[in-house]
Parts: C-alpha cells; sequence; structure tokens
C-alpha cells in the first residue's frame, strides 16, 4: 500500500467524457457531481437504477446496456469503477492504468488512482475533503467547515465588490433553521436588515455587529402608512449604496405584500431581488405532522388570508364558494376573526363536525397543536387562549393526522 497521501487537483470536466462502470446506488450517488461538473456523463452496466434510467430517458447520461469492454474507456478523460464485482472493478483499473486515465474503484481505494472526495459549496467556491478510505470522517469535516462558512464562523472573503441594492428574503416559518442557505447569506452580507415581527428573531443575533436592524414595527403606525415607510426606507438605503435585506416571515409573496416593495424598487431604479421562503401555510402543518393533501381525503388546497372577516365591504373571498370546497383549507392571519369565518363556513355548507386544527407559534419552542372542529372552534379558541400567529386547518386531513381524536364515538 502507498503511504504517500493523494495530491489534490481540481478537475474541469466540461464537455469531457466521463466512464461510469455500474449502474448501481454508488453509481446514482456520483453522477448527479459529474453533471454539475458539465461531464458526459456515459454509464456501462447491464443494468441500472430507476433514477439513473431517468437521467438517460432525459438525455442528461448515455447508458450502453452490456458489461464493461475495455475499449470503453476510448476518448475517456476520467473513470468510476463502481460494480458489486472486484473483478470487474480491476478489470477497469488496470485498463484505465494502462491508457494512464485515472480511475476512481468504489470498492477499493487503496488500488485507485484515484479518489473522490467529500465535497460541498459555498458562495462561488467548493470545499474538498480528503482521506484514506475514512468516509465518515471526512463528511464530517466537510460538513464542518461548510456550515461554518454559511454561520460565518469562517471567513470566506469578498466573493465580489459590494453591488448596492434590496434582496427580499423570505425566513420561513420561525425557527432559524428553516430558512434557506441562500437567504442566511443574505443576511450575512448585508449592510441594513427591516426585519418584519414574524420574521425568524433568532437569525438577527447572528448578524455581524456592523449590520444595522431596523425594526418594522417601530416605524410609524396605520398599516398603509408603515408599507409607505418601508418601501421609502428600503430605497433610500439603496439609493445610498447599501446592500438591504427586507427580512420578512414566511414567503415574502404569500400575504407578505413582496410585490408591493418590487413594485416600489423599480419604479426608484434600484435593484431588486427575490429570495423565497418556505410557506407558513405549508410549513406549519408540516412541522406539526399535519399535511395539507392526502391521496384518499384531499387532492386540493385553499390558503386564503382571515385578516378581514366575512362580510366585510374590504373583503376580497367568497366564502360561501370556499366553503364548498372539499380540500384542505389553510386559513392565515384569521385567529381574531376565526369565529366569524367557521360560523359562516358552516351556514354556507361546511359540516360542523369537519376537523380543524389550529397550530399556534408553528416550528418554534412554544409549537402547540389545538384539534377541534369547526362548530367547537369558538369555543375552543377560548378555552385555550388562542392568541396569533397561527394557522388555522381545516379538513379531514387533521383527522388523518390525529385519528385517535377523530374517532367515532
Amino acid at each position: 500500500m502507498d503511504d504517500h497521501p493523494p495530491y489534490p487537483s481540481g478537475l474541469r470536466l466540461s464537455g469531457r467524457r466521463v466512464l461510469v462502470v455500474g449502474g448501481g446506488h454508488v453509481s446514482q450517488r456520483r453522477i448527479p457531481a459529474l453533471l454539475a461538473a458539465g461531464a458526459q456523463v456515459v454509464v456501462v452496466s447491464p443494468h441500472v437504477t430507476p433514477a439513473i434510467e431517468g437521467l438517460v430517458r432525459s438525455a442528461e447520461v448515455s447508458w450502453v446496456g452490456r458489461g464493461f469492454a475495455d475499449e470503453d474507456l476510448d476518448e475517456t478523460w476520467y473513470v468510476i469503477a463502481a460494480t458489486d464485482d472486484a473483478v470487474v472493478n480491476e478489470q477497469v483499473s488496470a485498463a484505465a492504468e494502462t491508457r494512464r486515465i485515472f480511475c476512481v474503484r468504489a470498492d477499493d481505494g487503496t488500488s485507485a488512482t484515484a479518489w473522490t472526495p467529500a465535497s460541498g459549496h459555498y458562495d462561488g467556491l467548493t470545499v474538498a475533503v480528503l482521506g484514506r478510505r475514512e468516509p465518515r470522517r471526512t463528511a464530517a469535516v466537510r460538513d464542518a467547515i461548510v456550515t461554518a462558512l454559511h454561520e460565518g464562523v469562517v471567513a470566506a472573503g469578498e466573493r465580489r465588490p459590494s453591488v448596492p441594492g434590496v434582496t427580499l428574503v423570505g425566513g420561513g416559518p420561525g425557527h432559524p433553521e428553516l430558512i434557506s442557505v441562500a437567504g442566511r447569506r443574505a443576511l450575512m452580507e448585508a449592510d441594513v436588515v427591516v426585519a418584519d415581527r414574524l420574521a425568524p428573531r433568532d437569525l438577527l443575533g447572528d448578524l455581524p455587529s456592523t449590520t444595522e436592524v431596523v425594526d418594522v414595527a417601530k416605524l410609524p403606525r396605520g398599516t398603509a402608512a408603515r408599507q409607505e415607510e418601508i418601501n421609502r426606507l428600503i430605497v433610500e438605503r439603496a439609493r445610498a449604496g447599501q446592500r438591504v435585506v427586507r427580512f420578512k416571515g414566511g414567503d415574502s409573496f404569500v400575504f407578505g405584500r413582496g410585490f408591493e416593495e418590487v413594485e416600489a424598487c423599480r419604479e426608484a431604479g434600484v435593484a431588486v431581488h427575490v429570495i423565497p421562503g418556505l410557506s407558513s401555510p405549508l410549513a406549519v402543518p408540516a412541522v406539526a405532522g399535519i399535511p395539507v393533501t392526502h391521496r384518499h381525503v384531499a387532492h386540493d388546497f385553499t390558503v386564503v388570508s382571515g385578516h378581514v372577516p366575512p362580510g366585510h365591504p374590504d373583503s376580497l373571498v367568497d366564502w360561501d364558494a370556499v366553503a364548498r370546497l372539499r380540500g384542505t383549507l389553510l386559513l392565515m392571519m384569521a385567529v381574531e376573526n376565526a369565529s366569524a369565518i367557521a360560523a359562516r363556513l358552516v351556514s354556507s355548507g361546511r359540516a360542523a363536525r369537519t376537523p380543524v386544527a389550529v397550530v399556534c407559534d408553528g416550528s418554534m419552542p412554544g409549537e402547540r397543536t389545538i384539534l377541534t372542529t369547526l362548530g367547537a372552534l369558538e369555543a375552543d379558541l377560548d378555552r385555550h387562549a388562542v392568541r396569533p400567529p397561527a394557522i388555522i386547518v381545516v379538513g379531514e386531513v387533521v383527522a388523518v393526522a390525529h385519528p385517535a381524536a377523530y374517532a367515532p364515538g
């Protein structure tokens, strides 16, 4: 066994033929990274997994449906021997050695001329860790480095000059780990963060000390005035040459007035970018273990804002039509008007026994779920002292998730 350490190098495989011998799960794991590098991947194997077959059907890889032959290495730059037969892998390795082609062996790294590192990516950087047949250790080190880069523990330096503009970041339902990687990175790079009350507050404590945080709740009162002030603020700061993050809970375009802010930036000639977030009406029930669809009871779902009660002249919701829907109903900002909404749904035809779940503080430490029905919703909200924020889930999916609570008798 050669005790010398491997020589690290980056391969530019774009447009170059890479041979993968074997069509099992090991090959299935290796192929996506090769495709991401732009390689022309050819798989040689009598059989392949359904996932690889899907890549063949979409013309992302080529498949030769037979065993390996030495001539398969013609015009090849790099080869991976990943069959479950050591004899075949040795044949591939020997043929590659003769042709001076670097070969990775999935079954025996000590006999290979190349190793696949544990790799990760951050902001245009590729982090690769090589070890001597210690995949768990190398993967753990890789994860630690990439996590440190994302969290700002390890400085990555400036990849590009600071570009002023506004980025709308959806922070997800509240838990700091449920924000996207792109969203967290935008926060860490911002000069100014304009944050909503429902944006994940824990993330603000991780920001560099030089980042200014503007709390929207402290802006002038009145919904219209506050939104106008937010628009003015983000445009003003971007024009001053700062990178501005408009930080919201959930997703900026789902009852978040995000597009109004996009329009304000466009009208002012300010660059604006949107990073989506996990939308709370979908994420919160999921975290609470409630599906919004289920093939046996719900083939559709409807997300409705409940901040305006039924019958109010400002309401844009046709509650009679909503009551006739058979799928799942997801109510946002509806705690204050939940009693009136439930009464209207029942009077318009939805059964009073329809299961309902009220998920309070979804994904946060104080999360709790109250199970009830449309007919009993008002009383249970009072009994459990429910306060916003909460997502109200109406439909049979609640009973699917909690069958004991809705069992007959």
